[in-house]
């Protein structure tokens, strides 16, 4: 869009991106809140989560396959998810960590570290596209004075809602922290949001519990068969955070508030960056310190989602699962007692039928969330 129309066609391109997931996720989130407790309600939800963790542990082997090229890439994954499984280091921690690896890697053993080749065609392929066309004219070229504007007056619209919510309703009321925490969160996307999820997930459920660990799973299965990127499942989040928070406001309109405000946080960063760095990133896209530093963070995103697969795993297998901690470590424990036989069938149904019968995600997703409803009528609460 910005290529084509400029400022214009960027600022729609990315709204109509963005709208459908918006009203489909804050549609599901009321009518969640509304009937969560009805048996037809929880049979779907009980049987979508076995088909959550086929695809997460599908998104783990497909990125796992483009980035574990050689045994740095595999050394940097393992140390990304020993951090963050066992000492519990941030997400955003993780990722400059390892994007400064990355830079110095490139540097000392470039071999090691020149993972990604970059989206250019191959050599003697075509000639200039689309891209390189546009960049030839003035409006487009880079300059340093633009960019600070750009990225200035990104800045303040992005941070715009803390200005009038602080003032009115305290640094911490829930729609203050849903701001600035997925502020946080949106800034440290690396890798899609399978990357991020662990980071959301540890910090809305275990940190400001707006949401329990099975309501998390609700939502990614919520997020995965709506249109939109997955990472609209930040709305869902917000939206029971702030309905069970909603002092003054009432529950619908805090609601309501929370999602316009965490979509907010979470996109207009990605305008800004759009807006501001484009002209720049085109122009830099084949520098081999920046590749290294993108293998080298693509790596860690592997330990991440495999943290991430071991999360939502236990909880969707286990009823209970219990933190235990030995001084800086911290690993969560099933207890075994509560193994849940059917969600074991619906996962091991669910992978069979992604993995061994190359059945579509949304095809599974239906089939389990069938499975489910039944079960529940039948079995019942």
């Amino acid at each position: 869009g910005w290529l084509m129309f400029r400022l214009r066609g960027g600022l729609l391109a990315g709204v109509l991106f963005v709208l459908p997931g918006f009203l489909s996720i804050l549609l599901l989130s009321y009518l969640y809140v509304a009937w969560q407790e009805m048996l037809v309600v929880q049979g779907i939800f009980l049987g979508m989560k076995g088909a959550i963790l086929a695809i997460v542990i599908e998104a783990l082997l497909r990125i796992s396959r483009r980035a574990l090229k050689n045994p740095v890439m595999w050394w940097l994954a393992g140390l990304s998810f020993v951090a963050i499984y066992f000492f519990k280091v941030s997400f955003p921690w993780i990722i400059a960590a390892s994007a400064i690896v990355g830079w110095f890697g490139e540097a000392i053993a470039p071999k090691w570290f020149l993972v990604f080749k970059g989206h250019a065609g191959k050599e003697g392929e075509g000639g200039p596209g689309l891209l390189d066309s546009m960049l030839e004219r003035e409006w487009y070229r880079p300059k340093f004075r633009k960019m600070v504007l750009v990225a200035c007056v990104g800045t303040a619209v992005w941070l715009a809602p803390l200005v009038v919510l602080i003032p009115m309703l305290g640094r911490e009321h829930v729609l203050v922290q849903q701001e600035l925490f997925f502020s946080r969160a949106a800034v440290v996307t690396f890798g899609g949001a399978y990357a991020v999820l662990p980071y959301v997930a540890q910090q809305a459920v275990e940190k400001y519990q707006w949401l329990s660990a099975g309501e998390m799973l609700d939502g990614l299965g919520m997020a995965e068969t709506t249109p939109g990127p997955l990472i609209q499942i930040v709305q869902f989040v917000a939206y029971l955070g702030a309905y069970r928070s909603p002092e003054p406001l009432g529950a619908f309109w805090c609601a309501l508030l929370a999602s316009i405000i965490t979509t907010w946080a979470t996109y207009v960063p990605c305008f800004t960056y759009i807006f501001a760095f484009a002209p720049y990133v085109e122009q830099v896209r084949g520098n081999p310190r920046l590749k290294g530093v993108l293998s080298a963070i693509t790596a860690a995103v592997v330990g991440v989602i495999l943290n991430l697969t071991l999360w939502f795993g236990l909880r969707v297998l286990f009823a209970k699962v219990v933190e235990v901690k030995w001084g800086w470590l911290s690993v969560g424990i099933p207890e075994w007692t509560s193994l849940q036989p059917f969600q074991c069938v619906m996962a091991g149904g669910a992978c069979a039928a992604m993995f061994r019968y190359k059945r579509g995600m949304l095809e599974t997703l239906g089939a389990c969330a069938v499975a489910g409803l039944v079960y529940r009528l039948v079995i019942g609460p």
